[in-house]
């Protein structure tokens, strides 16, 4: 595929997706935004790839929107901003809902919506020492609005609302002890523990299985328990049908690993 914002390579059942506007310290504009979705939307329909890992080039994470799409930003009318808002929408969305788990390795600052694309992925690794994050969207009169969605589901309201109402930056310590990131890593063991990770999921676990694990929690999180029983009884059922279960249950019998 042929990017210009954004690296994408695929091999051994991961896709690795770069943000790389380092000049702009990989800050989102139109562009990049499309870019990401299809390149996420690329790894979601092959079916060699298992795990998808986000990082980013330069010193920065993503420094949130591009300042020149902000100055645009100001200038539209309610259907231009209700459409620029549905592509980022889309964008958190796809990387939501994609049935692969994602990993973003963050290195640096994550701040505003570069928050956002660390906040919907399934874990975040980070660098203990260059790493921030913060929702700082009130410092310059915006809300982020899209990803706080995610963000409440993730840790809860009450620490989401203190995250966006005091716009705060804070460092990747802090962020692993609320639970918005997976760990804190030492800064020159983030792409080992990177590795490790992803090969312990291609490894150890079904790809048909996290993919409806994500898929449940996805779509339970808002039912009332009813709902969500029942919900949850039909994947347990759906699941033991499946071709992975049925393998996985052989090799546990047979007190051997099963080859995912």
């Amino acid at each position: 595929m042929d990017f210009r914002l954004i690296r994408y390579a695929a091999g051994e059942r991961v896709a690795r997706i770069t943000l790389n506007r380092a000049d702009k310290r990989n800050a989102l504009d139109e562009s990049m935004v499309g870019e990401l979705t299809s390149a996420f939307a690329a790894a979601a329909r092959d079916a060699n790839i298992k795990v998808v890992v986000l990082a980013a080039a330069g010193p920065a994470f993503c420094a949130g929107a591009d300042i020149v799409q902000m100055e645009r930003m100001s200038t539209y009318d309610l259907e231009q901003n209700r459409a620029d808002s549905l592509r980022l929408a889309t964008l958190f969305r796809t990387m939501y809902e994609i049935r692969k788990p994602v990993i973003a390795l963050v290195h640096g600052p994550a701040l505003a919506g570069g928050c956002g694309l660390a906040s919907v992925c399934d874990f975040v690794l980070a660098a203990r020492e260059r790493a921030t994050f913060g929702y700082t969207e009130v410092h310059a009169g915006f809300v982020p609005a899209i990803v706080s969605v995610y963000l409440a589901k993730r840790i809860g309201e009450g620490r989401a609302r203190e995250l966006i109402l005091r716009g705060k930056i804070i460092s990747a310590t802090e962020a692993e002890a609320i639970g918005l990131i997976t760990a804190a890593v030492d800064d020159d063991q983030l792409e080992t523990m990177g590795t490790e990770l992803v090969q312990e999921l291609i490894a150890q676990n079904s790809a048909t299985a996290m993919g409806m694990a994500k898929e449940m929690l996805g779509k339970m999180n808002g039912m009332n328990l009813a709902d969500a029983m029942d919900f949850a009884i039909n994947v347990n059922a759906a699941a033991r049908m499946t071709a992975d279960c049925k393998k996985g249950i052989q090799a546990f019998l047979q007190k051997q690993k099963p080859q995912w």
